[in-house]
């Protein structure tokens, strides 16, 4: 088998509702404070950006664009970004991006949260690996502090 390197797919149970986890990921301001961005002044909607500074420290002079590309309620969220766009005064405007998918699917004991980054294929060689590396440790984080959140731990 043939791992990919085109796409980082993470999973987690969350113990809530699908209601809950819906707000938790399409809820800007929500999302923010779980992932470790300031999105208290946006919203997300499709065809439109949402930007905020990162406030994980040492982080917090980055500033996370996303552009929403798709919202199905209750089921499903995807939009795109620079991935480890984290080099300050960098413009990573003529990269391509990646596509980050949200999905919420029904399971024994809460909804089970599937997210998926893909793209990184098309990303610039130079930065290809590094970018992925940080993205697949990054994911793995933050389907700890979503889980955290819904839980009351974070």
């Amino acid at each position: 088998m043939t791992e990919s390197t085109d796409r980082i797919e993470k999973q987690v149970l969350l113990k809530a509702t699908r209601e809950r986890v819906w707000r938790a990921v399409s809820h800007a301001p929500e999302f923010g404070q779980w992932f470790g961005v300031d999105f208290s002044a946006v919203s997300f909607a499709v065809g439109a950006q949402a930007s905020g500074h990162i406030t994980h420290p040492g982080y917090e002079h980055l500033l996370m664009t996303v552009t929403v590309e798709s919202i199905e309620p209750q089921r499903r969220i995807a939009w795109r970004w620079h991935p480890n766009a984290i080099e300050p005064g960098r413009d990573y405007s003529a990269e391509p991006t990646t596509l980050i998918e949200f999905v919420l699917e029904d399971a024994p004991g809460g909804i089970l949260l599937k997210v998926t980054e893909s793209g990184f294929d098309r990303i610039p060689l130079p930065r290809r690996r590094e970018a992925y590396r940080g993205n697949e440790e990054g994911w793995t984080e933050q389907m700890n502090r979503i889980d955290a959140w819904l839980d009351g731990r974070l």
